[in-house]
C-alpha cells in the first residue's frame, strides 16, 4: 500500500484496510475533492490519489506529515500535505469525501494526555477524544451530497458516533464491520478495559466498524 513508514508513525493496519475497502466501494470520480484527516503515513491519501481525486491529507504529527510527504514523492502521486490539528489547515473548504482514521483507544492515564507514540491510538477514557470533534467539525465541511468515512473501534462507541452524525443531519450507518485479535495495545491493557466495562469478560476480540455519513443534496 506504501513504501515508507518513519519510527513513530501509525503503520497500516485493519482499521486502514477496512477503510480502504470503504473508500474503494464509495469509488469517488476523477476531480473529487478529498480529505484525509490524521493521514499517519498516507496510506488512505495515496488510495484516493490512485484514483484521480483531488487529495488533500492533514495530520499533527511532523513525523506524519513528512512520512506522507516521501510516501507521495516516491508513489509520485500529487497530495498537498498539511501539518495541524484535525480541520484547522483546511478551514473554510469543502469536500466530495472526508477521510478519518483518527486515535480510537480507550486509555486509562487519559489525564495526562497521549504520550510519544501513543498519540496514534490513545483517545480518552471514553476513545471519544478526537471523535467527538470530528462528528461535530466535519459535517460543515461536507458538499452537499459528500461523504464522511470514519473507522473505529466498537470500544469507543458506534452509537454515539451515529447519534451525533445524525444529530448534524446526516444520514449515518455502519457499513463495515470486521474483528480482528488484540493487538499489542489492547492486549497490555486488557484488564483495565475488563474492570472498566469496556469489553465484556468473554471477549476475545476487538471489532472495527467504518461508519459513512452523507450530506444530502
Amino acid at each position: 500500500m506504501i513504501a515508507l513508514v518513519l519510527p513513530g508513525v501509525y503503520a497500516p493496519q485493519d482499521d486502514t484496510e477496512l477503510l480502504a475497502e470503504a473508500l474503494r466501494e464509495e469509488a469517488p470520480p476523477p476531480g473529487a475533492r478529498v480529505l484525509d484527516v490524521g493521514t499517519g503515513s498516507g496510506a488512505l491519501a495515496l488510495e484516493a490519489a490512485r484514483r484521480g481525486a483531488a487529495v488533500t491529507a492533514v495530520d499533527v504529527s511532523r513525523r506524519a506529515v513528512w512520512t506522507a510527504r516521501l510516501n507521495a514523492w516516491l508513489t509520485r502521486l500529487p497530495v498537498r500535505i498539511r501539518r495541524g490539528n484535525l480541520f484547522a489547515p483546511v478551514r473554510g473548504r469543502t469536500y466530495d469525501l472526508i477521510l478519518a482514521n483518527p486515535p480510537y483507544v480507550p486509555a486509562p492515564d487519559a489525564g495526562r494526555g497521549p504520550q510519544g507514540r501513543a498519540r496514534a491510538w490513545d483517545a480518552g477514557r471514553d476513545g471519544r477524544l478526537l471523535l467527538d470533534r470530528i462528528c461535530r467539525d466535519a459535517p460543515a465541511l461536507l458538499r452537499p451530497g459528500g461523504v464522511l468515512l470514519i473507522v473505529h473501534s466498537a470500544l469507543s462507541g458506534p452509537d454515539r458516533t451515529l447519534e451525533l452524525l445524525r444529530a448534524a443531519d446526516l444520514k449515518a450507518s455502519v457499513v463495515r464491520r470486521r474483528w480482528i485479535a488484540f493487538g499489542p495495545v489492547l492486549r497490555s491493557r486488557e484488564d483495565w478495559l475488563r474492570r472498566s466495562g469496556l469489553l465484556a469478560p468473554a471477549e476475545d476480540r476487538e471489532e472495527l466498524v467504518v461508519i459513512r455519513a452523507e450530506r444530502p443534496c
